[in-house]
């Protein structure tokens, strides 16, 4: 029998080196002292969030900005469209799942989000050779998905087929760099910061964000089918939360279908349009709100939003302020080093928490963002239905934004109501993701895939072929988000003789094509252009990540509503089915992912020919291959097989052609200094909240350097007496950086900062500095700045 403990204390000889009770008591109370006092306790949490982590969550983003000046927009294919300024920041956001196996043996999944305007096979071909040189096969193209989110507003030049770079002038090798190094730093950082943590899922509908563009092709749709949806685009938004184990939220994904178009095809700022805005809106939300919970992990100092952290100085007049202001006259230009650029505006962030927040892609094919409707220019009555037409003509009519006439309002207007559903979905979110992790992915011609199809999906026998790529006729008429020129139509199916002339001196097509293709007129047999090189893809990535009862399906291209809906259902029926799913799997369409092949429709909406149908480029039956494939590769992963493939698709770097002049040198008038102003602020100026502020600086081409993580535009707050602090820039929704030349081939240009106040803005004196990088004729960078006169802000 085993001798009790104090039995036992009483048993030792006296002279023991035993402590005595009422020093164990001392020490013990030392000892807790030291604990309180030495250990940072960790913010309070959640119960959830306390328990065991099912998962490494790690996110990060990293800026992509491409050169504001010269470089053809993507999206548009409008030639006029050129990039001349900044509204805001593009960025490439990450987010990494790993299972927390030993040694890190565990599956893990890597998905980024885009300001962009799709993925391209190249970046995710570059990316993807970085990421095994840095990491080996920890990242690989099965388990990193790359996504757009379809932006008619950043720089293009970056994708590898003739098709998609014709109108920058071919590939622009500044925006291929700036996109693959920025989508490698997210996921640097992401990898960096992977921590146990918990997913939470939610879902909740978004009603007044997007309308069908193409309701004609819609409505083709079998009826029966239609029928069982109460839109005729979906509404529902899947945002998924992220929860460190230790510190709580640290950002969310979002998938919702709406286009990229709010900015119109006449717009030449850079800018996330209206998912870049949400994701601005909801960082600087979070910094307001989520941040000050966690408020042990942010460094002092003042943020870069600090109008809710600077009180208002009512003790002082507006007289008092004004006297202050014109004290500080414009600085005159001055060089500086290119370092300092960077440090100046990010020096305030250094060891921040960052929050991460992207709202991603899905089946957009149909969706605008323009709710009021399409119109006619001209005499403000409602499009054709059918064709989308004004008297004949498609350049007339236009989509309108809830905010029309002025497109940034109607960003801000779409942008903010997805901010604000997914702001509710994550405050609401409490269904925990569990479960494995688990990714699919394999490669595909779709120039000659053979389609097991029935009678109801267009096959006049139990197998047919996809088509080598072609764009049709409407396709040239463009949307009412964008029209295009001359006398093309939607819903064309009969194309005319003047333009079948034309399409067949630069390739005409086959009889084998035209009849694969039918009823879509050919315009451009893009499949079978191989001059230069390949005008459009044929190889194709499909792939899947699942993520406990959230499950991915990534697709390279825009699907329209009812072809999301047909690819989601077929899947979740494989998944539901194979008992390793209930019903409650989570099943969401990234769009425009990993490479881009344009359009998706039904067989139904195909036979319409609208633009989306046009652009449909591998036949009427691209769908069906599409559920096939996918069917696949989702039995593959419930039976946990393996899909193997020995398709790979062409590297054409090497092949690219660029045509886009180079900057020759930059020049000032005589006695002009490089950031000197132009026109200032008006002398002892008060601006009121909600009023617009400008100033034009003396500059140069913003393609000398991109400024990656700094800013070319600043709003400085005077602080104090004499300390100027950084308080907004140029990836601020307030602050517009705007470039422009005298002349088109001048080497003189000026920047323009327009900054409207905030109505949160605090009252103060305030100044306008302008970065920037001017080129000798020998080819060196010389980096400057300046400033405006101050200003009251009140």
């Amino acid at each position: 029998m085993e001798p009790s403990s104090s039995s036992s204390r009483r048993s030792r000889p006296r002279g023991s080196d035993s402590p005595s009770p009422t020093i164990r008591r001392l020490l013990c109370l030392l000892l807790l002292f030291v604990l309180q006092t030495c250990i940072r306790p960790a913010p309070a949490v959640s119960a959830a969030a306390a328990s065991p982590s099912p998962y490494l969550v790690g996110v990060g983003s990293y800026d992509i900005t491409g050169p504001a000046a010269d470089v053809n927009m993507m999206g548009y294919a409008n030639a006029e469209q050129v990039a001349s300024g900044i509204h805001f920041r593009l960025k490439a956001r990450a987010f990494i799942v790993a299972e927390p196996e030993p040694g890190g043996t565990g599956k893990r999944a890597v998905f980024v989000n885009l300001d962009a305007c799709m993925a391209s096979q190249l970046v995710t071909i570059k990316v993807l050779e970085r990421l095994k040189a840095r990491y080996g096969d920890l990242y690989n193209e099965k388990n990193v998905a790359i996504s757009g989110i379809h932006t008619h507003a950043g720089p293009g030049g970056y994708l590898q087929y003739v098709v998609y770079i014709v109108t920058s002038l071919g590939f622009v090798r500044q925006s291929f760099d700036v996109i693959v190094n920025g989508i490698e730093q997210s996921i640097v950082q992401a990898h960096s910061n992977l921590r146990p943590g918990k997913i939470y899922v939610n879902k909740g509908e978004l009603l007044d964000a997007g309308v069908n563009r193409s309701p004609s092709a819609y409505l083709n749709n079998p009826a029966d089918e239609r029928s069982k949806y109460q839109y005729n685009v979906d509404k529902e938004m899947t945002l998924i939360k992220f929860v460190d184990g230790e510190i709580g939220p640290i950002g969310s994904f979002n998938w919702f279908a709406t286009h990229g178009t709010s900015m119109s095809r006449t717009n030449s700022l850079i800018s996330g349009d209206n998912k870049g805005a949400a994701a601005r809106f909801m960082e600087d939300w979070a910094e307001q709100n989520v941040i000050p919970k966690q408020a042990v992990h942010v460094s002092s100092g003042h943020p870069r939003r600090v109008s809710a952290l600077i009180p208002e100085p009512n003790e002082i007049t507006d007289d008092d302020l004004i006297r202050l202001a014109s004290s500080y006259k414009a600085s005159g230009g001055r060089q500086i080093s290119g370092s300092s650029i960077a440090t100046r505006i990010r020096s305030t962030e250094q060891n921040k928490l960052k929050f991460v927040f992207a709202f991603c892609q899905s089946n957009c094919g149909d969706v605008s963002p323009n709710v009021l409707g399409a119109f006619c220019t001209d005499t403000n009555r409602p499009c054709d239905f059918n064709h989308s037409t004004c008297n004949g003509q498609n350049e007339l009519c236009y989509g309108r934004g809830p905010g029309y006439p002025d497109e940034f309002e109607s960003t801000r207007i779409i942008g903010n109501r997805q901010f604000l559903k997914a702001v509710d979905l994550f405050n609401s979110a409490s269904e925990e993701i569990q479960g494995r992790v688990d990714y699919r992915h394999t490669y595909l011609d779709f120039s000659q895939l053979e389609v097991n199809v029935s009678a109801t999906t267009g096959g006049q026998h139990p197998t047919v072929k996809t088509c080598p790529a072609a764009m049709g006729f409407a396709f040239a008429a463009g949307t009412t988000d964008g029209p295009g020129a001359f006398d093309f139509k939607q819903g064309d199916v009969k194309g005319n003789p003047f333009w079948w002339l034309v399409r067949d001196v630069i390739r005409p097509p086959g009889p084998e094509q035209v009849k694969c293709q039918a009823p879509k007129p050919i315009l451009l047999d893009t499949g079978e252009m191989k001059v230069p090189y390949d005008w459009a893809p044929a190889i194709l990535p499909i792939q899947i990540i699942r993520i406990g009862q959230l499950v991915i399906l990534c697709v390279p291209g825009e699907f329209t509503t009812m072809a999301g809906r047909r690819l989601r259902d077929a899947v979740r029926n494989v998944l539901t089915n194979s008992g390793q799913f209930d019903n409650n799997v989570h099943v969401v369409l990234a769009g425009l992912t990993n490479t881009y092949s344009q359009y998706v429709t039904t067989f139904e909406e195909y036979q319409i020919q609208r633009y989306e149908g046009a652009s449909t480029l591998y036949g009427p039956h691209t769908l069906s291959a599409y559920i096939q494939e996918f069917q696949k590769l989702a039995t593959a992963m419930v039976t946990n097989k393996e899909v193997p493939t020995n398709l790979q698709p062409p590297d054409l770097l090497n092949r690219q052609i660029g045509l886009l002049p180079g900057v020759i040198v930059d020049e000032t008038p005589p006695g002009v200094t490089f950031g000197d102003v132009r026109s200032d602020v008006p002398a002892n100026s008060t601006f009121r909240k909600g009023s617009v502020v400008n100033a034009t600086f003396y500059s140069a081409c913003p393609r000398n350097d991109l400024l990656t993580d700094g800013t070319f535009a600043l709003v400085e707050k005077l602080d104090g007496g004499s300390d100027w602090v950084p308080v907004y820039d140029d990836d601020d929704w307030s602050l517009r950086f705007k470039w422009s030349r005298p002349l088109p081939v001048s080497p003189m240009s000026f920047a323009t900062l327009e900054w409207t106040v905030p109505e949160d803005a605090p009252s103060g004196v305030y100044r306008l500095r302008h970065f920037g990088a001017s080129k000798t004729l020998i080819g060196s960078i010389n980096y400057f700045t300046g400033t405006s006169s101050a200003f009251v802000a009140r």
